[in-house]
Formats: C-alpha cells, structure tokens, sequence
C-alpha cells in the first residue's frame, strides 16, 4: 500500500508588462518544470497576464476556482505596477493587511542594509515605511519565507485551489518555490516512478494513426499518449514522434503495445526515446 498522498494538478501563473512586451525572457516556466519534474510531478497549465488588476483578478480567480496549486511569479513588490497583493485580495473578496510576522521581517531587512550602509536605523522614515507594504497581504494568508533578503511570498488559499505568490526575481523565487515543495508537498512526490517513451515514427500521418493513439489511451487508464509531428529535421526529415507518458510499468505495456500498433501500419520506425 502506497504512502503517497495524491498529486493536485500544478499550475503557473507568471505575471508582467516586460514579459509579454518582450524586454524580459521569462525563465520561471522552464525552471518550475524542473523542480516539478525532480519530484515526479507536472505541471498542468501556465497563464501569462501583464501588469493589469482587473485581467490579473480574474486570473487569480480562475486559480482559486481550480482544484489544484498555482505558483504566481511577479508583480507582489509596493511600487505603482505591482498589482499581485491587490489582484489577489480582490479574488478572494477580502482586504489587504499588514501581515505581523512580514512586518517584522521587513523591519529586519531595512535595518540590516542601514547598517550595511553605515547609517542610522529610522523605522519612522518615510520610505521605510512605505516598504512594509510589501507585507500588506489578503487576509488570512500565510508567509514563504524569502532566503535571499527576507521580504516574504505568500501563500492565499481560496474555495479549491492554493496560489503560492513569490517574486519575479528568479534568485528569489525559485529557492522560496523549491521551499514550498519540500515543504507542503513532499508526500506527493514520486521520483522514478513517471516515465516518457517515444519513437520516432518516419513518413506517416497523424491522421492514420489517431485510431491506434485512442485506442492506447481506451486501454490503458493513466496513460496519455503524444504526438509531436516535424516537418523540417535535419536528421529524420518529415516525421512523428509519438509516444506515452505515464507510470512507468504501465508505460513499459502502453509503449510495447504501440510499436506493435505501428508495424500493423507498416509504419516506418527510427530510435526509441526515453525520458
């Protein structure tokens, strides 16, 4: 009997203007799968939203609705086009407050680059003050503690789903969604127990072999199958790379029961591959 506690499905929310205009390359998507992917989960779906409240809202409001986990990159610091913290307590219809243990990591932090500074503490300075906005949270939330300067995420949980917030900054984000993981959902994981098996299939259609796909995916519950047609190769040309993914010992029956699919169609076959 497994200990394993079932796996939600994953998703990703990345928010900012500079990435859909183009002036920064998002790297979250890549790395979040790499951090799923390790402990054998994956992710489901990926949203990108510029820096607007009311698109912002209603995508948070979508996560909260979705029975699963989202990560949500960007967009929680406390200058005029940071709309996360406020997005995210208008999904939930509740209001913003000063978070008390945020408060006084932030209050750490100010004092720490003071003295890093060689200059007096002020608590009461107008700037330092205006910083502890950045803990100004949706009620009832709790806090991702942040390694590299302490400035915490957070994390909201709504009528289904969880959203763990945390910053654009990938130094930042990334250890503090790593954190989650470990932390919140380390039962969930299954490394080695999820595999992908491919071939490379030369010359044929996928519209011919949509019957033999259906019917792997009929049989074997838990398996999805893929194809993933190429057109230009330098190597292989016009082909398909069709596949399973899945358990691995169903993958192993799923992936013999395809090839054997293929050569029913006569279908010419290049390497196997594994992931």
């Amino acid at each position: 009997m497994s200990n394993l506690t079932p796996s939600p499905e994953f998703g990703l929310i990345i928010v900012g203007d500079e990435i859909l205009s183009g002036k920064r390359q998002d790297k979250h998507l890549p790395k979040v799968i790499e951090l799923l992917t390790v402990r054998g989960l994956t992710l489901e779906f990926a949203d990108y939203v510029g820096d607007n409240p009311q698109r912002l809202t209603q995508t948070l409001q979508r996560a909260f609705a979705h029975h699963g986990v989202v990560f949500c990159c960007g967009g929680i610091g406390a200058t005029p086009d940071d709309h996360t913290r406020q997005s995210a307590a208008a999904a939930l219809g509740v209001a913003l407050v000063l978070h008390p243990e945020a408060e006084q990591l932030i209050r750490e932090r100010t004092r720490d680059v003071a003295l890093e500074q060689g200059l007096p503490y002020e608590p009461m300075r107008e700037d330092n003050l205006h910083r502890l906005n950045m803990g100004r949270f949706p009620a009832g939330a709790d806090i991702i503690p942040n390694p590299y300067n302490k400035i915490p995420g957070f994390t909201c949980r709504g009528p289904a789903g969880t959203v763990h917030f945390v910053p654009g900054f990938p130094v930042m984000a990334w250890p503090m969604i790593d954190w989650v993981l470990s932390t919140f959902y380390a039962g969930m994981a299954r490394p080695g127990e999820r595999m992908e098996k491919s071939v490379i299939v030369m010359g044929s259609m996928e519209a011919t072999l949509t019957p033999l796909m259906e019917a792997i995916e009929a049989e074997f519950a838990g398996i999805k199958v893929f194809s993933l047609p190429s057109v230009d190769h330098p190597e292989y040309g016009r082909h398909i790379e069709l596949g399973v993914k899945g358990p691995v010992p169903m993958v192993e029956k799923a992936f013999g029961q395809l090839v054997a699919g293929l050569h029913v169609f006569g279908a010419k076959l290049g390497p196997e591959l594994v992931r």
